[in-house]
This record gives C-alpha cells, structure tokens and sequence, in this order.
C-alpha cells in the first residue's frame, strides 16, 4: 500500500483544516499526519509587538527548535507539505522543518505537493521552499495556495483583526472576513481527489494544469509586481536589525521602526506605485507578465514549465 506524509504547522488551526481535507479522499492509502510544533510556541492571538518580532528570523531563514518529529516511514510515496509565509518567507517551523535532516531524508527522491495557507503574497516564499526542497533531491509534482480573495489593503486590515483578536469576523462588521474562505477550504478535498488518481497511475506529470484548471492557483499581476520587489527591502532590514542588535541596540526600538514603515508602505506607497503601475507599465509588459506567472505556478516543476 502507498504510504503518504501530510505535515504542516499551522498557528491558528486553519491551515490543519485545509491539509486534513486535502488529504480526505486518499484514506485508501497510508497516511501518515504530523502537526508540528515549535518547542516555544508563537501566541495566537498575537500581540502587537510579537507579530513583528520574528521578522528578522523569519526573512533570513533561521530555524527556531521543533518538538522532536515521529515519522512513520523512512521513505513515502508522497510528501503533502503545507506552510504559510510570513514576511514573504516561509514560516519559522517551516523553515525549520525544510532544513531539519530527518524530514530530508524523506523528502529525497520523493514527489511533493506544497499546499500554502496565506493572505495574499507567496510568491518568494515559494520559491525559497522549492529550492530547499530541490537541494533534498525532492521533486515538486505540485502546488496548491489557498489565499484571501478580498483586495490587498482590505484584507491587510481584515487579517491583523484576526491575528490579534483571535476571531475571524469581520471588524467592525464591515470588512471582509479574513483568511482563507470557507467555502474554499471545505472544497480543497478535489485536490486530493486529484492526487488519487495520480497515485494509482503513478503519473503526477498533469496534476499541476489540474491545479489551475481547478482553481487551485492564482496569481494577480498587482501581486506579482509587489513581490518582485519587496523580499529585497524586507531583506535589507532583516540584516539591519540583526546588525544593530550585535551592536548592543535596542532590537524593540527597530521591531517598531519597521512595523511603522510596513504600515506607511502598504497603506501610502504601494497603492500610489500600483495606479503608477497599472497606467503606465502593465499595458506595455503583457507578454513579460505572461511569462513570470507561468514560472510561478510551476515553479520547480520543470517538465510542464518547458
């Protein structure tokens, strides 16, 4: 019998929900369902200052301790691999888990599906899984992300409400509920019923067309012009803050100073950049468009994205 490992961390839960109902309809084979843990917990809800905390780490990629992994199978016939992005990163755990050298071992010559839980942006983040999982001798069969559907400042707005309350209604009942959307998650099971007939056939070469033909990925140009540029900044002030802190400065004072310029560059700068953006530039690079996000959704699957 196939055996299949589905892990994920997941912070609010939501993400368990997606990957618990992914993974539904292949109850026919082994299943093996981890939920990993950080041996220090993240708050959920977060306070302010803890929401912006990680993101030096987070950005450079530097794992944080998991509570030890039990896997049930040296080797697996597939790996299903959730995670969210923070910061346009992998999560911490995430991070973890893709550089922890048990879960390489298993990932080594095994075919991988991702299934990201995340807002809006997972771009980079991606592209950083892919590689980790490339450097494994993984090999990327398919990617699903579940994403909010609501406009990018609106539900920036909608997901701190739930990040730091907890509760995902609407604030002040008149923004969008935030995260993933229900109906969207209760309708993930296709995925897997997709992946069935893969597994029977031994053939995951279509399953990605499958994904889009499906729903199962989109990509907005808005996004993609936000992400091909802000991993750098994120970047450079993840090496500020690092560096000021072995200087003796004060790591809150500079938490703060970046949580000020993220709000001031996602609320001021970046809707002035996209009126820019969309009059002046997206008519003129349709083709280049085109292009990139045919990259993106098949990142490292490099037989379909010949």
């Amino acid at each position: 019998m196939k055996k299949i490992l589905c892990i994920n961390y997941s912070q609010s839960g939501q993400l368990h929900e997606i990957m618990d109902n992914v993974v539904s309809p292949l109850q026919e084979y082994e299943i093996d369902r981890i939920k990993i843990e950080p041996k220090e917990g993240f708050d959920f809800p977060w306070k302010t200052n803890n929401f912006y905390d990680p993101m030096p780490e987070t950005v450079l990629e530097e794992p944080n301790e998991l509570k030890p992994i039990e896997f049930k199978e040296e080797k697996y016939d597939l790996i299903l691999l959730g995670y969210q992005p923070w910061f346009l990163s992998p999560s911490m755990p995430a991070a973890a888990l893709l550089q922890n050298e048990e879960f390489k071992k298993r990932v080594n010559g095994t075919p991988v599906v991702t299934v990201i839980g995340a807002r809006n942006m997972w771009l980079n983040a991606q592209k950083s899984v892919v590689d980790h999982i490339k450097d494994a001798g993984g090999k990327m069969v398919g990617n699903i992300a579940f994403v909010d559907r609501a406009q990018n400042w609106l539900s920036a707005i909608s997901i701190v409400h739930w990040m730091m309350t907890g509760k995902k209604t609407r604030k002040w009942g008149i923004f969008p509920l935030p995260g993933v959307s229900q109906d969207d998650i209760e309708g993930s099971s296709k995925f897997g019923k997709l992946l069935s007939t893969c597994l029977k056939e031994d053939d995951f070469s279509d399953y990605q067309n499958q994904v889009i033909a499906n729903d199962g990925l989109r990509i907005k140009t808005t996004i993609l012009f936000i992400e091909g540029r802000a991993k750098k900044i994120f970047y450079i002030w993840a090496k500020g803050i690092k560096k000021k802190e072995e200087q003796g400065k004060n790591r809150k004072f500079w938490i703060r100073f970046f949580r000020f310029y993220l709000n001031f560059a996602l609320f001021g700068v970046a809707p002035i950049l996209l009126i820019v953006y969309s009059i002046l530039i997206r008519p003129l690079t349709q083709s280049s468009i085109a292009k990139k996000k045919r990259h993106f959704a098949f990142l490292g699957m490099t037989a379909q994205n010949a």
